[in-house]
């Protein structure tokens, strides 16, 4: 039986930094629940914005929550507007959800992605759109692939689908890949995305492999490992 493993998780700490920078032994279980409530929350306000990741970091009286986006001028809005809704939807949510009003100051920035067409979010949440717009998938599958295969930084791509495809009775899954992708090398830098499209005969799960480059990093003394 295949045993199966994040391709992110696997290489935390050599080719990936975590998404949450924060560690408190007191209050560990109030703070990851403060981040996975402030998580969802944002992926369902700014998705159509191509959110591609959010990371929050904490200190001693503030949490700072970076939104990284395709275009940030949807979430932004005309002078900051957006920036303020979110924050106050935020708290909102947070009060209404642990029963306690958020004592630390949150700070909200946006940052843009350069180069969206190679990010495994943005590229699984386009596919989602066209799926649940009843645009065939094994179009949105290969329009996909060579639209990511084009970009010089990218060496190899893998795009699997599963679901009742085209509102079959049974549900089944493909795949399409173009390139190589080594999900058991360390060193390779495979940027992986689970999406789902909400459609009127159920949910089709889109999971994007995008594989770059490898990472060698540089011991003391110089060698390349």
């Amino acid at each position: 039986m295949g045993q199966k493993v994040h391709p992110v998780v696997f290489r935390l700490g050599i080719t990936q930094n975590w998404k949450s920078r924060w560690f408190n032994k007191k209050k560990y279980q109030e703070f990851l629940k403060e981040d996975y409530l402030i998580r969802n929350f944002l992926a369902e306000k700014v998705a159509k914005a191509g959110l591609d990741k959010i990371e929050i970091e904490r200190s001693a009286n503030s949490i700072n929550v970076i939104i990284f986006v395709a275009r940030p001028g949807l979430i932004i809005g005309r002078g900051g507007a957006g920036i303020e809704e979110l924050k106050a939807g935020i708290k909102s949510l947070l009060h209404r959800k642990l029963k306690m009003p958020l004592k630390t100051e949150l700070r909200l920035s946006v940052e843009e992605v350069r180069g969206s067409e190679t990010r495994a979010a943005v590229v699984g949440q386009g596919i989602a759109e066209q799926i649940e717009k009843r645009i065939p998938f094994r179009r949105a599958l290969k329009q996909a692939i060579e639209r990511v295969a084009r970009s010089k930084d990218v060496q190899g791509v893998k795009i699997m689908i599963k679901g009742r495809l085209d509102g079959n009775e049974i549900a089944r899954k493909e795949w399409l890949r173009k390139g190589r992708i080594p999900l058991q090398t360390l060193r390779a830098n495979v940027d992986y995305a689970n999406v789902t499209a909400y459609t009127t005969y159920g949910t089709i799960g889109i999971k994007v492999w995008v594989y770059k480059k490898e990472v060698f990093k540089k011991e003391e003394t110089g060698n390349r490992i």
